[in-house]
């Protein structure tokens, strides 16, 4: 973990490189520090460069697609190649599933400077996080969306968090299957309800832990500023004893609870408790309302808060600016707070990627963003 008294290192994605990805059957794109501004009309390619960017980290990118949805016309798979810089220098990372070697993480392959590389490697060059216009309906759908925007933040300042959640889900997918089975097993239910107690209470650690230096991070943010301050709460069994007990206690109360549950599972068909069954919480705290009941403003204004007191929070532990990979972000705000958002993250120091369909609406950064221009496929501009 990093010193927080120090500055952060500023990390920036100089370079990206897609063929046969999406709508670009090759591009070669080279990018600044700072704000990156891509600007053109629907279905030119601009969430596609995002996305390409964004499988610079573990998982499947911003839109959570199957890789071969990934490739384009060619139908050979796909690779993402990008050079990224800090102040020691420059590293080559290189991904996707076209042709080569290398590690596979659920069907990619990943290369940092030649060599076969993990998911968590990448992690330590760089850190990468992201608002798109999907995300917008976050505090008024499904829980399991929730769950996964919390997973993708914690994820980003504790780089194993992402095998525990893996770990946790084979297990549970293990008892899902015996319980359809009406298997009565014994001992491969007490082998597997171990590894989810195991696994599933440090997962709910890890989540509890990152929402305590949230909410830390959102008292720093100024009381009267453009994104309100957010009480952030996650409801669930496991996050709720963590820190008020042991965690061996706490995994041992799980495993009694599983083996408990099994008739009552076993009629629902699925695992009914443990941490993927948790849920977070978010207040408005100006307003003191729960977020799914504000506007439609309030709840974009309330996300972007949050995004932003991540990306500082991630800066500090890790030692790097994060990338933030912000789509559609300016036509969602309105004049006040689109020039707040940009005087924010040009205070960051770190590298900014944002689109939209209009460009007149980044003109208060002209003088200091790249502009590129995306059309069919192709990018102009830098």
């Amino acid at each position: 973990m990093s010193d927080p008294a120090r500055e952060p290192d500023p990390v920036a994605v100089s370079r990206l490189k897609l063929t046969n990805f999406r709508n670009y059957a090759s591009a070669d794109v080279a990018l600044q520090p700072g704000l990156v501004v891509l600007a053109g009309e629907n279905g030119a390619g601009k969430t596609n460069l995002l996305e390409a960017v964004s499988l610079l980290s573990p998982g499947r990118g911003l839109r959570r697609a199957a890789y071969p949805d990934m490739q384009g016309k060619a139908g050979e798979g796909f690779a993402v190649h990008a050079t990224v810089e800090n102040p020691e220098g420059e590293t080559d990372i290189g991904t996707g599933t076209m042709g080569g070697s290398g590690e596979s993480e659920n069907g990619r392959r990943i290369r940092i400077n030649g060599a076969n590389a993990t998911a968590d490697e990448m992690m330590e060059r760089l850190r990468i996080a992201w608002l798109t216009p999907a995300m917008d309906a976050l505090f008024t759908g499904p829980a399991a969306d929730r769950r996964r925007y919390l997973d993708r933040l914690v994820l980003a300042i504790d780089p194993s968090h992402g095998r525990r959640a893996l770990g946790y889900e084979k297990a549970m997918r293990g008892r899902n299957r015996l319980l359809a089975e009406d298997s009565r097993d014994g001992r491969w239910f007490d082998a597997i309800e171990a590894q989810m107690a195991e696994t599933g209470v440090a997962i709910a650690a890890a989540r509890a832990e990152l929402l305590q230096l949230m909410r830390a991070m959102v008292e720093r943010q100024p009381d009267s500023g453009p994104f309100p301050k957010s009480d952030i709460l996650i409801e669930g069994d496991l996050e709720r004893e963590v820190g008020q007990r042991p965690a061996v206690e706490i995994e041992e109360a799980f495993i009694r609870r599983l083996a408990e549950e099994r008739p009552r599972d076993r009629a629902a068909g699925r695992t009914l408790s443990g941490p993927h069954r948790s849920d977070l919480l978010v207040r408005h705290r100006p307003k003191d309302m729960a977020a799914e009941f504000c506007s439609t403003g309030e709840q974009k204004a309330l996300l972007v808060g949050m995004t932003l007191a991540h990306a500082r929070l991630t800066a500090e532990l890790s030692g790097m600016t994060p990338v933030l990979l912000l789509d559609e972000i300016a036509a969602h705000l309105d004049e006040g707070r689109r020039a707040a958002l940009f005087s924010i993250l040009e205070e960051t120091g770190g590298q900014t990627l944002m689109t939209g369909t209009d460009a007149a609406l980044f003109s208060s950064i002209a003088g200091s963003a790249q502009f590129l221009t995306v059309s069919n496929g192709t990018v102009r501009g830098g």
